[in-house]
């Protein structure tokens, strides 16, 4: 009889063991940053807090590196629920819905707190709508960095930025930003930038601070212009089929855990942007700072464009003036 109890006993907490295993609930997030990163580090906060939060009822598992392809591919993926969750650009966006080229323009986003108050404001969302539309929900977005130009020549005005071959990603907002600045644009796929460069395939590319750190652009670019041309931004996405199938309790541990990431990520991108011309200058680059408002002037006609696209006065609604 004991060990008719023993044998049941353990049966039992086999299938308690068992079910509380089928009950966990693993995410899968997909990125094209790698593990130095400061977004990845979110990610990894992200992954903790989530799990801490659950006790382990739901856990995450992370692809960085574009190992589940570029951007626009782990895009598909999450609207088709083969991934649940992906980062991307907030404006990088705007392949699938237009309208955030307004926000991607170069110079109408001043600052991270800004591009925070339009996506809380009614244009942002108008857009949320529209993401939700696509198959997606927009949990956060996280600060990336305001990007600069990197070259092999110095930049010291918008006249040295003509016939710079440019790198830039396949999005319209920085192609315009190096067409109306004299440049010419060459989108390269993210992980090919460095040999690009190095084999000089192209002259110039433009991104963060901590990315050009990340991805060691300054091994292979000698000048860094600081043209402050856009906001960068982390778009943290989730299938809205996924988290339609959240339980309330599932949805703010999800949220929570997410700010929790953004924190992280955001602190460490700050504090490198404020320390990184310093740690470049002693690399041997030289850090130029040409006057801007010639740069905002050149973009002019790329918001004419937008606004023959999109109404006159769209541009201001997205600023919220």
């Amino acid at each position: 009889m004991k060990k008719t109890k023993g044998i049941l006993a353990g049966l039992s907490a086999i299938l308690l063991a068992t079910a509380s295993a089928q009950a966990a609930t693993e995410l899968t997030f997909g990125m094209q940053d790698n593990e130095v990163s400061n977004v990845y580090q979110g990610t990894l906060e992200f992954k903790e807090r989530l799990e801490a939060l659950s006790g382990g009822e739901m856990t995450v598992k992370l692809f960085p590196s574009a190992t589940l392809g570029d951007f626009k591919a782990m895009v598909a993926q999450v609207q088709a629920g083969e991934l649940d969750m992906v980062m991307t650009g907030y404006p990088d966006m705007s392949y699938t819905i237009p309208e955030l080229k307004l926000v991607g323009a170069p110079y109408v986003v001043s600052d991270y707190n800004h591009l925070k108050r339009i996506i809380a404001g009614p244009w942002g969302q108008e857009m949320d709508a529209k993401f939700q539309e696509q198959g997606v929900k927009l949990l956060d977005v996280w600060y990336y960095g305001t990007r600069q130009t990197t070259s092999n020549r110095a930049i010291n005005s918008i006249d040295d930025m003509k016939g710079l071959r440019l790198r830039t990603p396949g999005v319209p907002f920085l192609i315009a930003y190096a067409e109306n600045t004299g440049a010419t644009p060459a989108p390269v796929a993210f992980q090919e930038v460095y040999l690009a460069l190095q084999t000089n395939q192209v002259d110039a590319e433009e991104n963060p601070l901590p990315t050009i750190e990340a991805m060691k652009f300054y091994e292979v670019q000698s000048h860094i212009a600081m043209t402050n041309h856009f906001i960068a931004s982390a778009a943290i996405q989730i299938s809205k089929s996924t988290w339609d199938g959240f339980s309330d309790q599932e949805k703010a541990w999800v949220q929570a855990a997410v700010m929790a990431g953004g924190e992280k990520s955001n602190g460490m991108t700050f504090e490198a942007e404020a320390k990184l011309v310093e740690t470049f200058k002693e690399r041997g680059l030289e850090i130029t700072y040409p006057d801007l408002a010639p740069f905002r002037a050149a973009m002019k006609p790329y918001y004419d464009e937008l606004e023959a696209e999109f109404g006159a006065g769209s541009i201001a609604k997205v600023i919220g003036e």
